[in-house]
């Protein structure tokens, strides 16, 4: 499967942050959209960096209380890894596994397509073995 595919059945929404907004609205708007990331996006919509709760938690230890009056430009991740369309699940797994992180915004000709998580590679790697063994149930039924 395909990350094209994960986009299709998901939807290719992607809910974004500015730089210049505080950590402590950028937590409302997580827990508001049940997500654990949002891409950061300059004025013309191109991808600047990406934040996670992981980021906030790491600026809480560091910055204690005051992390909230932070903006997101001061703890985001700006060497952001992205996929591509037709990258598979194979490729996005190993590269989450590798980056140690759980959200890959998908890049397409330059533009920001969406975002796949590592809950979405797994459900699809799931579903993918669940047919598989499907397939090979039938087959040694039909043999016997």
């Amino acid at each position: 499967m395909k990350v094209a595919e994960i986009l299709k059945q998901k939807g290719q929404d992607v809910i974004s942050v500015r730089s210049e907004e505080s950590i402590e609205t950028f937590a409302h708007r997580l827990r508001m959209a049940r997500i654990g990331a949002m891409v950061v996006v300059d004025d013309a919509g191109g991808l600047t960096g990406i934040i996670s709760e992981r980021d906030v938690v790491h600026g809480l230890a560091e910055h204690g209380p005051r992390c909230l009056e932070l903006n997101v430009g001061d703890l985001m991740t700006t060497r952001v890894v992205t996929c591509a369309p037709e990258d598979g699940i194979a490729r996005i797994a190993r590269l989450m596994t590798e980056n140690r992180i759980r959200h890959l915004p998908v890049v397409e000709n330059g533009r920001l397509a969406g975002v796949v998580s590592v809950g979405d590679v797994v459900k699809n790697r799931l579903e993918e073995m669940s047919l598989e063994a499907n397939v090979l149930r039938d087959m040694a039924m039909a043999g016997g």
